[in-house]
């Protein structure tokens, strides 16, 4: 019996030795896991430039097959496309931006066939107050939805709505399309109910191991999972106090703006050397997550402000805010004529930026 025991024993060794050194991780499809092997290959080749709701609408239209205000402006669609799940969670037809669901998945597929990569943001409501995601009147929100929380349950069936929605993302073969996904972003500010000053460090890390917990239950495999803190850590040390650990997470990103030119020069380099050294210590991709200059008055804000510091680091990607078809002056990439057109041109034919149909691979 001995005997058997340690050859048992053995056997149970090996077979974690070989899953190790094969690199095989049951929990992501080998799709995603390509997908994350990629990412983190791609800053030999460049960076791949994202650009949220880009297919959906733009600046003078929406719905309009086959149409990207960065398309019209370049050629080319963005290597990355990013979506918002905001609403999913009450059962709604469309997110908070009025985009219906479906139509997303409908360019989430059309993305992954042209070799792209997907990325889903979430704004969720309030499960507290039954506000949006920017209510931050009661500072016991995350506290109500943990495990013990008057608001568990609730919560609990929101992430099943994400995990169904996420779970029906697949090609007409049956392949389940990669997914980087991206919630409780921006949390080192206090304008979002999960924020900084909104819950405690433990409570954070326990709404990550939450959300992680339950999709895996609902057997998400296709997804990566991003960190993305705004710009208000002032070191590494700072950018991780509410890391929720790598066994979580896979990629490393930061959300930063520029609203005076100097200040966001000074604040992206002193966030991409933190990112760098994060993603370094960590092994993990880095990413700028959320970037932009609203309405982009400057006319070489592309090659003069954004690329000369981006180009420094080793980003898998950079992507950039909406075209608010609502909102005027609410966008955050070209459209044509648009004053920085031409200098957007002048990006896309970098060596250092990627578009679809420029030279990457993300999925074998």
């Amino acid at each position: 019996m001995k005997n058997m025991n340690r050859i048992i024993t053995l056997l149970l060794i090996s077979a974690g030795l070989f899953a190790c050194c094969t690199g095989k991780q049951p929990d992501k499809t080998k799709e995603t896991i390509h997908l994350l092997n990629n990412l983190k290959q791609i800053p030999t080749k460049g960076f791949l430039f994202g650009h949220h709701d880009d297919p959906v609408y733009g600046i003078g239209w929406e719905g309009d097959p086959g149409r990207s205000d960065i398309k019209s402006v370049c050629g080319a669609y963005p290597a990355v496309m990013s979506f918002d799940l905001g609403h999913i969670e009450t059962g709604e037809h469309q997110n908070l931006d009025k985009v219906p669901f479906q139509t997303i998945r409908t360019h989430i597929i059309e993305h992954y066939q042209r070799g792209g990569m997907i990325s889903l943001s979430w704004h969720p409501r309030n499960p507290l107050t039954g506000g949006d995601s920017w209510d931050v009147t009661d500072t016991t929100v995350v506290a109500s939805i943990l495990p013990g929380g008057k608001n568990h349950d609730l919560f609990t069936g929101w992430l099943d709505s994400v995990a169904t929605f996420i779970n029906s993302l697949k090609t007409a073969g049956g392949t389940p399309i990669p997914i980087l996904f991206r919630p409780w972003h921006e949390h080192t500010g206090s304008w979002f109910w999960w924020g900084q000053k909104l819950c405690s460090t433990r409570q954070y890390k326990e709404l990550w191991h939450l959300t992680y917990q339950q999709l895996q239950k609902k057997q998400v495999k296709n997804i990566l999972y991003a960190y993305s803190p705004g710009m208000e850590s002032g070191n590494v040390a700072e950018y991780l106090e509410r890391y929720p650990g790598d066994q979580i997470i896979d990629l490393l990103g930061i959300d930063i703006y520029q609203y005076e030119r100097s200040e966001y020069i000074r604040e992206l380099e002193k966030s991409l050397t933190i990112l760098s050294e994060a993603g370094r210590m960590h092994d993990k991709p880095i990413a700028i997550t959320e970037t932009g200059f609203e309405a982009i008055p400057d006319s070489c804000w592309w090659t003069g402000t954004l690329l000369p510091i981006v180009e420094k680091y080793p980003l898998s990607y950079v992507l950039v805010w909406r075209n608010a078809r609502e909102k005027e002056n609410h966008y955050y990439a070209p459209y044509p004529e648009q004053i920085s057109a031409n200098d957007f041109i002048r990006f896309y034919h970098s060596p250092k930026t990627l578009f679809i149909g420029d030279k990457f691979e993300l999925y074998k």
